[in-house]
């Protein structure tokens, strides 16, 4: 259950993430260069945040799962987002 909570948030954090830089932009960067960073981001970030539990804590410990979980759903959500503005399904953006 653990897993399944730490891929639901960066779902969450990659197709939010998306969705803001293109809106914060107003249309500057296109939508798959946003979907790319934010995805990016989510991924770096879960593993610093792994990394940082490990190394600095002594109540918790770092887990390579939590790490591949938070990946995963990095990467479901771009594949959402793509989706939501792919040809077959197109999300019109207006600015």
């Amino acid at each position: 259950m653990d897993k399944l909570v730490h891929l639901a948030f960066y779902l969450g954090v990659s197709v939010l993430g998306s969705l803001f830089l293109r809106e914060i932009t107003k249309g500057a960067i296109s939508i798959w260069k946003a979907i790319l960073s934010a995805t990016v981001f989510a991924i770096v970030y879960g593993i610093i945040i792994e990394v940082l539990q490990l190394k600095i804590t002594l109540n918790r410990e770092g887990d390579i799962l939590d790490a591949i979980a938070n990946s995963f759903g990095a990467l479901i959500g771009a594949g959402i987002v793509k989706i939501m503005f792919s040809k077959k399904m197109p999300l019109k953006w207006s600015n």
